[in-house]
């Protein structure tokens, strides 16, 4: 084998190598946060009502809240961007990852504050946002979150709170993706922006009032 044929050869087992290790890391990447979502501990939540604007500008307001992540859950697609998820085609919902204090707040009642903050009875939908990226769902990270979310169903149901069925899913958790940078805290970094003065203040407005007695003191 002369000179040149041994480069191209080198070349091509270089490539061939590289591109096995470049996939089995992206495998092995997504088969840890997998991993790491399943062993979470009970003090956080997975939930999503809509636009992940709305649900973090209200349910960040409750005292023991704290720490919210925008992002993406429920889907295939892997490390997906949110032009890709507005799409509808992702699979994934536009979630808010919450870290509370369990001393503070139950997460029983925080999924009431959620069922609060958005309407569980419209399907695939919240206002104009339409499709299955702003459906109303709940991802449990163990079987004690999906009790605790199929009795507040049960209990809003039986007392009719509302008055259409609410249709909001308990699936368990596989991964979670957080949401670019710019989506983070969105509304308190954009209020004054249309859709933050249209949309999310009187919701916010609204979720204020109803929790008067549970909000972080300023």
């Amino acid at each position: 084998m002369n000179r040149k044929f041994k480069h191209i050869f080198c070349y091509v087992i270089f490539g061939i190598l590289f591109s096995f290790c470049s996939n089995s890391k992206i495998r092995n990447g997504i088969n840890d946060n997998i991993i790491n979502m399943q062993q979470l501990d009970s003090n956080i939540a997975i939930l999503g009502g809509g636009c992940f604007w709305c649900v973090e500008a209200q349910l960040q307001q409750l005292d023991g809240v704290d720490t919210m992540i925008s992002g993406y859950s429920g889907g295939t697609k892997v490390n997906p961007t949110y032009q890709e998820v507005c799409t509808g085609n992702t699979g994934h919902a536009e979630v808010c990852k919450i870290i509370f204090d369990e001393n503070k707040i139950s997460y029983k009642d925080l999924l009431y504050a959620f069922f609060t903050a958005h309407d569980p009875t419209t399907f695939n939908r919240q206002g104009d946002d339409i499709g299955t990226q702003y459906r109303s769902v709940i991802f449990y990270i163990n079987d004690a979150q999906k009790q605790i979310a199929n009795e507040v169903i049960s209990d809003l149901t039986s007392r009719k709170i509302f008055d259409n069925p609410i249709v909001t899913e308990v699936k368990p958790l596989s991964v979670f993706y957080p949401a670019e940078n710019y989506h983070q805290n969105y509304y308190n970094l954009n209020s004054g922006e249309n859709y933050c003065r249209f949309v999310i203040s009187p919701k916010l407005n609204k979720f204020r009032k109803e929790y008067i007695s549970k909000l972080k003191q300023k």
